[in-house]
């Protein structure tokens, strides 16, 4: 039987001491962060799952701004289309008041003039801002979408008719606007026609009541696109109550990829101190006895 002796022990002796002192090392980090990832050679597969997960959760933060804008947006927007609901209410009642054959002619010509102040009201109304941009001008947001002229009482459209989206979360959008002639022009019943209308009916004392059914096709009109920020809303609600849940999912995903056992850890840190210790120890008596070698000398 042969016995092979390795006249050379040093290097596995330091390459032993080097190991322990890096496990010391090691346990020392993660008790210091209280994460086992401290580096992304700590753990390559965590590392990559934690850089998805920054991201993901950098993607919901964006999200949740967009939600944020959307929605302050769309409450200013319904609360405004609902003040007009009220003026066409109100002109409504004046019209219907206006229309009674008893009435006499100064007391429809300041009726008419209630209409008018309402039209201008509501003009108003159409050219609400929301943060310095213009809410019913279309993708125009910078210029004043409604006028209405003081001589002939005619309503000007400058903005236009396009619209926007913005993705509340991955492949889900949603539009950012009304356009203002699909609000208050519509065909089907325009709010600032309708009242122009009536004014001019209760003026001249022809065709009141048609006037008031134009403002009438108005409200249920305005009621129909006012749906729209009323889902547009909800769905808000929704994707934010989702994002943030998601939020809530990846912070804890991300604690269970690093965050470290403090007991093990500890306890990994006082079995590698008495490793390294003993490694020491072992090679300084290993390095001061006389081997084999020696005694063939």
């Amino acid at each position: 039987m042969s016995i092979r002796l390795n006249p050379n022990l040093l290097p596995d002796l330091l390459a032993g001491i080097e190991q322990s002192q890096q496990n010391e090392t090691t346990a020392s980090q993660e008790l210091a962060s209280g994460r086992t990832v401290n580096e992304p050679s700590d753990n390559p597969a965590a590392t990559a799952a934690i850089v998805y997960n920054h991201n993901q959760s950098s993607q919901d933060a964006q999200f949740l701004q967009n939600i944020n804008t959307l929605q302050g947006r769309f409450q200013v927007a319904d609360s405004t289309l609902s003040d007009v609901v009220q003026s066409l209410t109100q002109a409504l009642s004046l019209g219907t008041e206006g229309a009674n054959g008893t009435m006499s002619t100064s007391d429809q010509q300041a009726i008419a003039a209630q209409v008018q102040g309402l039209l201008t009201q509501v003009t108003g109304l159409a050219n609400t801002t929301y943060q310095g941009a213009y809410l019913f001008g279309g993708t125009d947001v910078t210029a004043q979408p409604f006028s209405v002229d003081a001589t002939t009482g005619a309503v000007t459209y400058a903005g236009n008719s396009n619209t926007t989206s913005v993705e509340l979360s991955n492949g889900n959008s949603i539009a950012a606007n009304v356009p203002g002639d699909q609000l208050f022009l519509n065909s089907n019943g325009s709010v600032l026609g309708s009242l122009q209308d009536l004014y001019t009916a209760l003026t001249t004392g022809n065709n009141i009541s048609n006037a008031v059914t134009e403002v009438s096709n108005a409200v249920n009109e305005l009621n129909i696109q006012r749906v729209t920020y009323g889902n547009a809303l909800d769905q808000i609600n929704t994707s934010e109550s989702y994002l943030n849940q998601d939020q809530i999912n990846l912070a804890q995903q991300e604690n269970d990829l690093e965050s470290a056992d403090i007991t093990q850890v500890a306890t990994d840190f006082a079995q590698a101190q008495l490793a390294n210790q003993a490694a020491i120890s072992a090679t300084s008596q290993i390095l001061n006895q006389k081997n084999l070698l020696d005694y063939l000398v």
